[in-house]
């Protein structure tokens, strides 16, 4: 019998995340591993294992094989978690791609529908802006109300907008390539700690993916949605949703829209979640939770030194 914990919330990281062999040491002890990621080649054609263990950090960076990669190692950290402890969490969230894995790990999308979905969503995004055309960068301390009045004051006829409220006094910004360049340059004159481009191909969640969006609809309108099996908050309004077609929109305007982190954190400490595990590879998000919600309990898992940690407190 499962123990579900409302005071328990279990994450998920997106792009950005991912590195070469970022699923080895885990997959010595837990043969879940390889056949979860067996399961994902054989939806997508090719030996997804061999490019996460073996290919090059470029292949793996690209974001058609980035997305599939990401929620194919959360989707197994997820399954040797379900194999080994009684534990389960009455709260899920991912961090953009990291939605997906929340929705194939709360019972709401199939593995193999969402690792498709996933790869063409990459595929989309690329599409819709070819590489050179856009650019993602960060934004450290500020207040997102000033980052917000920068990106308006120097868009001019392109576009540039706030897409990221990861942390309080770090957001990151995407739209076209000279316009985040004028975004930066007026965010360090606005006194801005620190301004990064990210070494990234699209520029994600701004309107520069609306046409994106509308072609993955048309994917999303062909898979079976469920129910999510616990509580899941979507990343554009920060709210769990009970019918499929809005599950799907939230799913759509998550394309062009930001995202939300900030808020989702805070919501889900506000309704009693004390504790906030990041499931998959890498701590991006138990640094950024950290700094969001200070007296709550952060952890995250990945290897099998850090899947202790975490077995360990929960049943301590």
């Amino acid at each position: 019998m499962s123990d579900q914990r409302y005071n328990l919330a279990f994450v998920f990281p997106g792009q950005g995340s991912q590195a070469v062999g970022m699923m080895s040491k885990l997959s010595t002890n837990y043969p879940q591993v390889k056949q979860t990621f067996a399961e994902a080649s054989d939806a997508l054609g090719f030996d997804l294992w061999d490019l996460v263990e073996n290919g090059s950090a470029e292949a793996l960076n690209e974001t058609h094989n980035t997305q599939p990669a990401m929620l194919a190692a959360g989707v197994a950290m997820w399954q040797v978690w379900r194999d080994i402890s009684d534990v389960r969490p009455a709260w899920m969230a991912g961090h953009s791609l990291g939605e997906y894995t929340a929705l194939v790990c709360s019972g709401a999308l199939g593995f193999t529908d969402a690792i498709k979905l996933v790869a063409q969503r990459g595929r989309l995004m690329q599409e819709a802006v070819p590489a050179g055309i856009g650019a993602m960068a960060a934004v450290v301390g500020l207040e997102d109300h000033q980052v917000v009045s920068v990106c308006a004051s120097v868009a001019e006829s392109e576009v540039v907008s706030a897409v990221n409220f990861n942390a309080p006094g770090q957001v990151v910004i995407a739209g076209h390539v000279a316009a985040v360049e004028r975004a930066m340059l007026a965010a360090k004159e606005a006194g801005a700690k620190l301004v990064v481009k990210l070494p990234v191909s699209v520029p994600s969640h701004c309107e520069l993916m609306e046409s994106a969006a509308e072609k993955l609809n048309l994917e999303l309108q062909k898979i079976a949605i469920a129910m999510p099996n616990l509580t899941l908050i979507h990343n554009v309004d920060v709210a769990s949703h009970s019918a499929v077609e809005v599950i799907r929109n939230a799913l759509r305007e998550q394309l062009f829209k930001p995202v939300r982190w900030v808020d989702s954190i805070r919501f889900m400490h506000d309704q009693g979640v004390t504790t906030f595990v990041e499931v998959g590879p890498g701590k991006v998000l138990m640094g950024l939770n950290k700094r969001i919600v200070r007296s709550a309990t952060h952890l995250t898992m990945y290897d099998p030194e850090t899947l202790d940690n975490v077995l360990e407190h929960l049943n301590g």
